[in-house]
C-alpha cells in the first residue's frame, strides 16, 4: 500500500439506536520509523479489556491485530457491524485509537465463523466491515482484491519495516478431520493463501529493501504437534512459505500470530535466511486457557503463557546486527517472557 502522511482523522459511530459520539483516531504515518510495535488478538468484544492501558503505557508507534478483533460469529452483516462498533466504544480501544495507529487481519470469529475458510458465505461483505474497522482507505488498492492481505511500509531508508499481513481465511481450503471427526489432521492438498495472494506475497519479498519484516497471520506458522488450527495442517503451504522465504531471503523477518487463547514464541532455522526465524504469538487480549496445561511444540522457547497478554517488539536501530527485544507482556506492567532476536 502507497502510504501518506495524515493527520488526525474523526470517526462517527452510531452509538446505541439515536445517537452518536465522535470517536479521534490517529492514522497512519509511513515515514515515522517504527521503535515500539505492540500485537494481540482474541478480544471479546463483549468482555473487560483490562490491558489497553498496559499497551499505551509502552508507547507503541504501532497496533497489530491479530484476528479474533471481535466475536461475530454470525452471517448476520448488520449484527457483526453492530459488534465491531461496540468495541470501538470501549473506553481503553478510544484511547488507543486517539494515540497509536492501527493496522491487522482477522482470525475466525472476526471473520464470521469458528474455524472456517473459504466455505464460509459471507466472506466478501465481512471482508469490508474488517476494512471499515480498521479505517482501511476507501481508495486502498487492498479493496480493489478479493480477501483482506494487506502490506505496510514505515520509516525513512536504512530504517524501514515492512508488515505483512496474510489472510489466513477468505482463500483456505476446508480443514481436514481425523477419525473421531474433531482432530484436525495435515492435509497435503490443501492451500491456505490461494494463488493470489501467494504471488503477491512473493512480490512484496521479492527486492525489498526494508531492514525488518514483519509477518502476521492470526494462526500460528512454525508450530507443528497440536491439533488444533495452525499452518502445519497445511503442510504443502508451510513448506511452500518458507521455501519463498528462502528464495527471496527478505532481512530481518519475524512472524507473529494469535488464535490459541495463550502466548508462546517458536524458533526455526531455515536454509537462506541467515538468522533464526521466530513465531512469536500473543493470545488472550481477554480470555485464555481456563485449565492451562503443557502442551507439546519442540519449536518452542521458553515457557507457555497462560495470563492475559500481549506482544511487543523494540528495535533497536544502530546495531548491528540488528537487535530486536521480543516480550510477551500482560496486566500491571507485568512482562512474562523476553527474547533477544539478532537479525
Amino acid at each position: 500500500m502507497n502510504l501518506k502522511k495524515y493527520g488526525w482523522l474523526v470517526l462517527l459511530l452510531p452509538f446505541g439506536c439515536k445517537s452518536s459520539q465522535q470517536i479521534a483516531y490517529k492514522a497512519i504515518n509511513a515515514d515515522k520509523a517504527l521503535t515500539t510495535i505492540a500485537f494481540g488478538s482474541c478480544n471479546r468484544q463483549d468482555q473487560p479489556q483490562p490491558l489497553w492501558d498496559d499497551i499505551i503505557g509502552d508507547k507503541p508507534d504501532l497496533w497489530v491485530w491479530l484476528g479474533d478483533n471481535i466475536y461475530g460469529d454470525t452471517d448476520d452483516m448488520t449484527e457483526l457491524r453492530d459488534k465491531y462498533n461496540w468495541q470501538k466504544m470501549q473506553t481503553g480501544y478510544r484511547q488507543l485509537l486517539a494515540r497509536v495507529p492501527i493496522v491487522g487481519v482477522w482470525d475466525d470469529h472476526d471473520y464470521g465463523l469458528n474455524d472456517a475458510g473459504k466455505e464460509y458465505q459471507q466472506r466478501g461483505p465481512s471482508r469490508d466491515l474488517m476494512y471499515e474497522f480498521l479505517h482501511v482507505p476507501a481508495n486502498s488498492p487492498d479493496r480493489a482484491h478479493e480477501g483482506g492481505y494487506q502490506s505496510y511500509t514505515f520509516g525513512p531508508k536504512g530504517r524501514k519495516v515492512k508488515v505483512i499481513l496474510l489472510d489466513g481465511r477468505y482463500f483456505r481450503d476446508p480443514l481436514k478431520k481425523g477419525p473421531d471427526g474433531k482432530a484436525n489432521v495435515p492435509d497435503p492438498e490443501g492451500d491456505i493463501l490461494g494463488a493470489a495472494q501467494w504471488q503477491w506475497l512473493e512480490e512484496q519479498l521479492t527486492g525489498s529493501d526494508a531492514q525488518v519484516h514483519l509477518i502476521g497471520c492470526g494462526i500460528q506458522i512454525l508450530p507443528e504437534e497440536h491439533q488444533v488450527e495452525k499452518w502445519a495442517n497445511f503442510p504443502t503451504a508451510r513448506k511452500r512459505l518458507f521455501e519463498l522465504l528462502g528464495k527471496t531471503h527478505p532481512a530481518g523477518t519475524i512472524l507473529i500470530s494469535g488464535d490459541r487463547h495463550m502466548a508462546e514464541m517458536s524458533r526455526i532455522s531455515l536454509p537462506g535466511l541467515p538468522y533464526p526465524l521466530y513465531d512469536i504469538t500473543s493470545s488472550g487480549l481477554t480470555h485464555t486457557w481456563s485449565a492451562p496445561g503443557d502442551e507439546p511444540n519442540h519449536l518452542r522457547v521458553g515457557k507457555m503463557v497462560f495470563k492475559l497478554n500481549y506482544g511487543l517488539l523494540k528495535i533497536h536501530w544502530g546495531e548491528q546486527p540488528l537487535r530486536v527485544t521480543a516480550s510477551i507482556r500482560g496486566d500491571e506492567r507485568q512482562v512474562y517472557q523476553t527474547e533477544e532476536i539478532r537479525l
